[in-house]
């Protein structure tokens, strides 16, 4: 490989980690508030989906793309919202239900989006990173999604919240002992389910970046898993929403490898470069999920999740 060759493939896996790490993020970030409020939310994928179809819908209906962000949260929050009300319901199960609303999601994406797969809507606009290169080829894959910079400005805040604000104090409460918080005269059930439901509305931000900039349309298999995967993303996160910057990155860099090889025209094992974000996944849940342990960071209460 030349030395045009070694940059060109570099700027492919970065810029393709820049885009593909988005929706790896937003997911991150909205499983990590709801996990430190105490709740797991496995419908998350379901989230996702349903949040990126309407996303799509909601930019070719009004012909602004940023509209269609606002509906992609909007939906989110409300399917988030209906898991967290189910379960606070007694001996309601948060992994069951978290299944069961996954499927309800992408169901209704599947039957409501029929009509979204061929049309073509406003994308959201790119910011370019690359034009302190000649390179076509680097300019071209440094284009990153308008979002990332939301993403990383709400990581911090949300960072910033849990240590330093009443309410990030008592999601945090709400996490680690139910009883201190029933004790203080607060909500169980109030704080995790508003904390579920702004999961579902960042969450449904990652689901519009997917159909309104990468890969910028509406099909039936746009989220290969990613939902899922960010619940073993917070984990190796250790429940923080800065490390869940790097974490969604690292991911994102993994899912890049493919296309990257190949834009450089290395076209063996394509598809073996595209199990990587799966293999990672396998592996985090391998090495940090331990019979009898704790994960360091967990919240208190992820350990008696009903």
């Amino acid at each position: 490989m030349t030395a045009d060759q070694w940059l060109a493939l570099f700027a492919a896996i970065l810029g393709g980690a820049l885009r593909v790490g988005v929706p790896f993020l937003f997911v991150s970030l909205g499983e990590c508030l709801t996990e430190k409020a105490g709740r797991i939310n496995l419908g998350l994928e379901g989230v996702l989906v349903l949040s990126a179809m309407a996303a799509f819908g909601g930019a070719w209906w009004s012909g602004s793309p940023w509209i269609g962000v606002l509906v992609g949260a909007l939906v989110g929050a409300l399917l988030a919202t209906l898991h967290g009300v189910l379960c606070s319901l007694q001996g309601v199960n948060d992994v069951a239900t978290g299944i069961a609303l996954m499927l309800l999601g992408m169901g209704l994406a599947f039957y409501l989006g029929k009509p979204l797969i061929q049309p073509q809507a406003p994308q959201l606009p790119a910011i370019p990173l690359g034009s302190w290169s000649d390179s076509p080829v680097v300019q071209a894959a440094l284009q990153i999604n308008a979002l990332l910079p939301v993403g990383i400005v709400l990581a911090v805040a949300l960072w910033w919240a849990f240590g330093r604000t009443r309410a990030g104090l008592l999601v945090r409460l709400a996490g680690d002992s139910a009883m201190a918080t029933k004790a203080l005269g607060y909500s169980v059930n109030g704080i995790r389910i508003a904390a579920t439901a702004a999961g579902g509305a960042i969450a449904g931000l990652g689901g519009a970046s997917l159909t309104l900039f990468y890969p910028g349309s509406w099909n039936e298999g746009i989220s290969s898993g990613q939902g899922l995967i960010a619940v073993a993303l917070v984990i190796f996160a250790r429940w923080s929403p800065l490390r869940c910057v790097g974490a969604a990155l690292l991911f994102g860099g993994a899912g890049a490898i493919g296309p990257a090889m190949q834009s450089i025209g290395v076209s063996w094992g394509y598809h073996l470069f595209n199990t990587v974000p799966y293999v990672l996944t396998l592996l985090i849940l391998v090495i940090t999920c331990k019979p009898g342990a704790v994960a360091v960071g967990s919240p208190g209460e992820l350990s008696s999740a009903r």
